[in-house]
């Protein structure tokens, strides 16, 4: 099947497994959650958790705040180019700052 025709989920699968040929110690994931559904975004984070467990360090830009806070170890809030907040999620989420700037209020993890 060409990768032109896959889906969204499937296109993220294939890109990790293409980073993973080259056997690396760390890979970028920039925006792996947009565009895909519910279904897809479950299956990629199964994959995330799995690769941090073998080892692998895995750096995430996402603005999917709620997926992405749900698989990693530390975050950073980043405002006009300087973190304003950094720590495992559970700060993050509690941050005041972080709510003002960009979590909002309401936010719900």
């Amino acid at each position: 099947q060409r990768a032109d025709s896959l889906s969204g989920g499937e296109r993220r699968r294939l890109e990790i497994t293409r980073a993973l040929a080259t056997e690396p110690k760390f890979i970028l994931l920039d925006e792996p959650f947009a565009g895909i559904d519910p279904l897809a975004v479950a299956d990629l984070q199964k994959i995330i958790k799995e690769l941090k467990e073998r080892g692998l360090g895995i750096i995430i830009s996402d603005h999917n705040v709620r997926e992405t806070l749900n698989v990693c170890d530390r975050a950073y809030i980043i405002h006009q180019g300087k973190i304003l907040e950094s720590g495992p999620p559970e700060k993050i989420v509690s941050s005041q700052l972080a709510r003002c700037v960009y979590l909002g209020e309401d936010f719900c993890w």
